[in-house]
């Protein structure tokens, strides 16, 4: 637990690193690519890991890299931590993950909200969402659809859930000189987790994301497509039935609008054949971060 203890202050920092401390709060601002904590007089305080990450940005900016671009190989987990600890990382990600399962299922929200606030301190908000809460609600579906937990249990997780990865989409500005994303679950789906996780993911890459969340009602997504002329539509399915509807959805707004790039995921695809996978591929997003750049980089 050495590395996660905070004790060192920015001053400390701007010379280990070699960054002015203005510099380094520019960034944090911007890129949030940490999230140090606070003493009593509310003065920033970084752990060891958060000295590595720095450290590592820095080399990168030193090769002539960008901050932003920077951040972005940061992001994409390619690089960091590989040449020490990787396997640590992992078991540290794994270790909160499922201590805050316990939590969740214990309707302890106190404890959980700290476990979560530690996460934050120690990773990117999307490490965080795809590596800890993304298998969290893998676990609580499967948990649910065995009877292992009552709907009670799964409503109050996915609440908490669903509420504080919301309050982190709003947080995020977005940059209005990228694409525009639309995204909405498909018909008839009430599950949404996993497409917050996606707008997440969007809106961490700077772009405008327009997100709609539950289903609605039958035709109102061509009305909203005219008034905004998103570049790119993306559709959540977590039930294998809801798949053929909004296959066909996916199928007619490409034939309505010939420009519209139109993205579909969620657990449910992972369940289909592989014959009917090769039929809707060029549709298919994936559920990983590294799936959802390539499907992005192949449309950009």
């Amino acid at each position: 637990m050495a590395n996660t203890k905070p004790k060192y202050n920015i001053k400390a920092v701007s010379q280990m690193i070699g960054i002015q401390p203005g510099t380094l709060r520019a960034w944090e601002r911007r890129y949030q690519m940490i999230r140090p904590s606070r003493n009593e007089a509310g003065h920033r305080l970084y752990t060891d890991d958060h000295i590595k990450i720095l450290k590592w940005l820095m080399e990168k900016v030193n090769k002539g890299f960008t901050i932003s671009q920077a951040v972005s190989l940061l992001e994409s987990n390619e690089e960091v931590f590989t040449e020490t600890n990787e396997s640590g990382h992992t078991n540290q990600l794994q270790k909160i993950g499922d201590e805050l399962l316990d939590d969740l299922l214990s309707f302890n929200e106190n404890d959980a909200q700290q476990k979560l606030d530690h996460a934050f301190a120690l990773f990117t908000p999307e490490t965080v969402a795809i590596d800890i809460i993304g298998p969290i609600l893998v676990k609580i579906g499967d948990l649910w659809e065995e009877n292992h937990i009552t709907s009670a249990h799964e409503h109050f997780a996915s609440q908490f859930i669903r509420s504080r990865i919301g309050m982190m989409l709003l947080s995020i500005p977005s940059d209005g000189m990228l694409p525009k994303a639309l995204l909405v679950c498909g018909p008839n789906e009430r599950h949404e987790l996993g497409l917050l996780i996606f707008a997440l993911f969007l809106k961490r890459k700077g772009y405008d994301v327009v997100y709609l969340g539950q289903s609605i009602a039958g035709g109102d997504i061509d009305i909203v497509i005219e008034e905004i002329e998103p570049t790119y539509v993306f559709m959540s399915c977590t039930l294998k039935k809801n798949i053929p509807i909004t296959v066909r959805l996916a199928e007619s707004l490409s034939k309505q609008f010939p420009e519209l790039k139109i993205g579909l995921g969620g657990y449910a695809y992972d369940r289909l054949s592989e014959l009917d996978k090769k039929r809707i591929q060029p549709f298919i997003v994936g559920n990983s971060k590294k799936d959802w750049e390539q499907w992005l980089q192949l449309r950009a």
